[in-house]
């Protein structure tokens, strides 16, 4: 298995959970993190070498990721494992997953690229790479069906994961605030570069709502401590040091639970918030020269997972330039103050969260079973 970043650890760890009690002493290794680990999972190599977002980005770390790849692509081989299981991290898995499969090792991919979203090209090579793809939304199972690629809807596992009615008394004894504190989440990413693009717009956004509440408090939950001094270093190179804000090392549902209002980084944490049922503002910077190239290759008009499975803007987008602080301290405020836009909201996210609740843990389990057994 390869698991690139924080929120594929997650996913997979989801489905070792079905797997681990099937196969309890099989071998089960490749990359990723912490979270794949309380399953037996063996991590050949560091995952955060794969945590790399945006186009030159990943150019920049090119020669070291791509000597990974052929390390564990010649390892594999020369093993021939039952399966392999690529969770997200598809620049990475689906050359990687071409060549084993070639060779004859059964491949499966969890969580399908969003090729409903941009570069929908890449079904062609999905063909090549994948005997089977686990999905995590209803929609794309027809979507594979019909290029002719087995497909499993699995649900979001982080449907399960979440409760339907969030404890937010609990959340917030647990981080030792007030019952009836005014309450702002900030997440910037679990990304290095999503860290660093994110991370002074968004403090600077937490500044312009302290002018007009000096008594909201605000949490900023980091992955690990790599982030977390990274962040810290960001805030006051910035000079953003003085803005009261509760930083903390994991305990990211605590501290959505704990929140009246998230300002979150595109991406899985968007769902997350959406699960918990909390209005949020969605934004997302990069380096410059990503913006440029990948602004014109999207397919749809937003770019944040609730907004996509709604197919409608319920909550805001600010993206590069227009993730300005005033714009996002506008849009949280609000959102902080509409109560009949907080009930909507509430209920748009229930009946999604329903929609993607499902037995994920059995059912994508049982799929990779049955890939080793039709093998």
């Amino acid at each position: 298995m390869v698991a690139g970043e924080t929120s594929g650890d997650m996913l997979a760890a989801r489905l070792l959970s079905g797997l681990r009690p099937q196969l309890p002493d099989s071998l089960m290794h490749g990359i990723g993190g912490k979270h794949m680990a309380e399953y037996g999972f063996q991590s050949d190599y560091p995952m955060d070498k794969l945590s790399v977002r945006g186009l030159f980005e990943v150019l920049m770390h090119y020669r070291e990721i791509s000597g990974i790849r052929k390390q564990l692509m010649a390892q594999l081989l020369d093993e021939k494992p039952d399966v392999f299981i690529g969770v997200d991290a598809p620049d990475f898995n689906l050359d990687l997953e071409v060549q084993l499969k070639r060779a004859g090792i059964p491949t499966m991919h969890y969580i399908s690229p969003s090729i409903w979203a941009w570069r929908g090209g890449r079904i062609k090579k999905i063909a090549e790479a994948v005997s089977h793809m686990l999905v995590i939304f209803p929609f794309e199972e027809e979507i594979y069906r019909k290029a002719g690629i087995p497909a499993t809807y699995v649900g979001h596992p982080l449907a399960q994961v979440i409760p339907m009615e969030p404890d937010v008394e609990a959340a917030r004894e647990e981080l030792g605030l007030e019952a009836d504190a005014r309450v702002v989440t900030i997440l910037p990413g679990s990304r290095m570069s999503e860290i660093k693009y994110n991370t002074t717009a968004f403090i600077a956004t937490a500044k312009l709502l302290l002018q007009r509440d000096p008594h909201l408090q605000f949490l900023v939950p980091m992955v690990g401590g790599k982030q977390r001094a990274y962040y810290s270093e960001l805030v006051l190179a910035a000079q953003l040091d003085e803005v009261p804000i509760l930083l903390m090392e994991g305990k990211s549902h605590t501290a959505i639970a704990a929140a009246d209002v998230v300002l979150v980084a595109s991406g899985t944490a968007s769902l997350e918030v959406a699960l918990f049922k909390k209005p949020m503002v969605i934004a997302y910077k990069m380096m410059a020269a990503s913006w440029h190239v990948l602004k014109h290759m999207g397919y749809q008009p937003w770019i944040g997972l609730p907004n996509i499975i709604a197919e409608d803007f319920l909550v805001p987008e600010f993206l590069q330039s227009a993730a300005t602080p005033q714009n996002m301290a506008d849009a949280l405020w609000q959102q902080l103050n509409d109560v009949a836009l907080q009930k909507r909201l509430k209920q748009r996210f229930t009946d999604m969260h329903q929609d993607l609740l499902r037995d994920t843990a059995g059912i994508s389990a049982q799929a990779v079973l049955d890939l080793i057994h039709h093998r």
